[in-house]
């Protein structure tokens, strides 16, 4: 494994990435690219090297409060509110035609600011956030309400209407930043809401570069906002008074602040938040299928995931084998720069989070946990952490407990004599509910403990499988509501009853 990076970035990046870096990026308010009020900046680093690459615009709570203005303008008075359902499936579709001819230049952007692998980035991210906007662009047209029955037919007609939230604020995480952008503002514009959107603090730039391609696609002004900056700029969104919806992606903790401070203003809020999913390998699995899926469920984005797959049950027949392999896996990756086409896996997004995750492992060292191969730092430049994989952990260790948001596999034996119940005891010992994996080829096992697992998701034989019209979020603490499919475009709409007296 190998972290050095041979060549500077511009080697590696088109000349239109190269152009971008070097200008001076500013706040989307009102159709317009503007400075912060205080004309603060913040410094954007690349992760695997810990060099600055560019520097973002650092809003503040003014800016904030010119931007939900806007928003609010554009949503009570500007042409957004006259715009057609047709004609705001077509806008959609083509920011979705732009964010593809600039596929590239995204996916370098999203890699020199978090540090995924390029391959990942342009392959899965970027695609997958064409393929929302093309999702959402569909259901425009397609927002309806419905006729109600009622005890005197003859004297009312009764009838439903789903009407936009109105304003939103959209607060999104610092892994996978386009595409967790474009997740949240898909479904809020196709519904007629307006935006107020602010990217995370470490990866802001891929949300400013979609912020021009909006108005290259003849998005009304006000319509999107983007305030850049650090979490007091999130706060004063949620404290804002006149925003109707709170939209957000991150830690649970930091969701528990949101909901909150929002309670003082009753906002709609919705959350998609923390995980610690467990994954079972029974004896019958197809361990060929199992090995690339299990450490994948982790590794992906260096374990940047919240629903990194990171409590790995294995049936003690298997266990030692399925270990083995997963380290020979393991072993096998190489680590890098993630514009360098040969990495595998890449750096964690700052100092303060491989920080934490190497903490975690601390902790594992002194709970008694075997770390099979990783645990460390990986060179002295960037922010690397080799793949880890612990055995011996118990479920009551904190790295069995906790969500480490890094690439560390927590591997625990279960026996013949754990029925189904005492499993989905063990799956559901968590104050989180997000994912869930189940290997194996007894269908009937699979549907009973797919049932019982408390998770919002949970996947058969595969992990990760995600599409736009399946709903995406987490039981019990792992958040409120769902994205993706109707469900999520149900989040940025009210229901309205009109009677009719005849």
């Amino acid at each position: 494994m190998n972290a050095a990076f041979n060549g500077s970035i511009e080697t590696y990046i088109s000349p239109q990435t190269r152009a971008f870096l070097v200008r001076q990026h500013r706040l989307f308010i009102d159709g317009k690219w503007v400075e912060a009020t205080d004309s603060g900046t913040m410094a954007v680093l690349d992760p695997a090297t810990g060099r600055q690459i560019a520097t973002a615009a650092a809003g503040g709570r003014g800016d904030i409060d010119l931007a939900v203005k806007a928003a609010r303008r554009a949503f009570e008075q500007g042409p957004w509110r006259r715009t057609t359902t047709g004609d705001r499936g077509r806008l959609l579709w083509t920011l979705a035609d732009l964010i593809e001819k600039h596929a590239e230049e995204l996916a370098e952007l999203d890699v020199l600011d978090e540090g995924s692998p390029y391959a990942t980035v342009r392959n899965g991210y970027v695609a997958d956030a064409i393929k929302h906007l093309r999702y959402y662009a569909g259901w425009a047209t397609k927002i309806n309400g419905q006729s109600v029955p009622v005890d005197n037919p003859n004297e009312w007609h009764v009838y439903t209407r789903r009407e936009p939230v109105g304003v939103v604020g959209q607060i999104i995480p610092w892994n996978v930043p386009l595409l967790m952008a474009v997740w949240k503002i898909s479904p809020a514009l196709a519904a007629g809401c307006t935006i107020v959107l602010k990217p995370a603090e470490d990866t802001p730039l891929s949300a400013v570069r979609l912020g021009e391609l909006v108005q290259e696609a003849g998005i009304p002004d006000g319509v999107l906002n983007i305030v850049t900056g650090d979490g007091s700029v999130g706060a004063a969104l949620v404290e804002h008074p006149d925003v109707d919806k709170i939209a957000f992606t991150g830690s649970t903790a930091t969701g528990k602040r949101i909901a909150q401070t929002a309670a003082g203003t009753l906002k709609r809020v919705s959350l998609e938040l923390g995980g610690k999913s467990p994954i079972f390998v029974f004896p019958d699995a197809d361990l060929k299928a199992v090995i690339p899926a299990a450490a994948g469920a982790v590794y992906l984005n260096s374990g940047q995931a919240c629903t990194a797959g990171s409590r790995l049950y294995i049936h003690r027949k298997v266990h030692d084998e399925v270990v083995a392999r997963i380290t020979e896996y393991t072993k096998s990756l190489k680590l890098g720069h993630g514009l360098d086409r040969a990495t595998d896996l890449g750096p964690l997004v700052s100092e303060r989070q491989m920080n934490r995750v190497t903490g975690f492992l601390d902790e594992g060292r002194r709970d008694g946990a075997t770390f099979v191969v990783g645990g460390e730092r990986h060179g002295s430049e960037g922010f690397f952490v080799e793949p880890t994989v612990l055995t011996e952990v118990l479920d009551t260790m904190s790295i069995a407990r906790e969500e480490i948001f890094g690439p560390v596999i927590s591997a625990m034996r279960f026996d013949d004599d754990d029925d189904v119940e005492a499993l989905v005891r063990r799956a559901n010992a968590t104050e989180y509910g997000l994912a869930a994996s189940i290997w194996t080829s007894d269908v009937k096992l699979a549907h009973r403990m797919a049932h019982a697992i408390r998770a919002g998701v949970v996947w058969i034989n595969g992990y990760n499988l995600f599409d736009p019209n399946l709903p995406f979020g987490g039981f019990k603490q792992s958040g409120w509501g769902r994205e993706m499919g109707f469900d999520g475009l149900s989040l940025y709409t009210e229901s309205k009853s009109v009677a009719v007296a005849l």
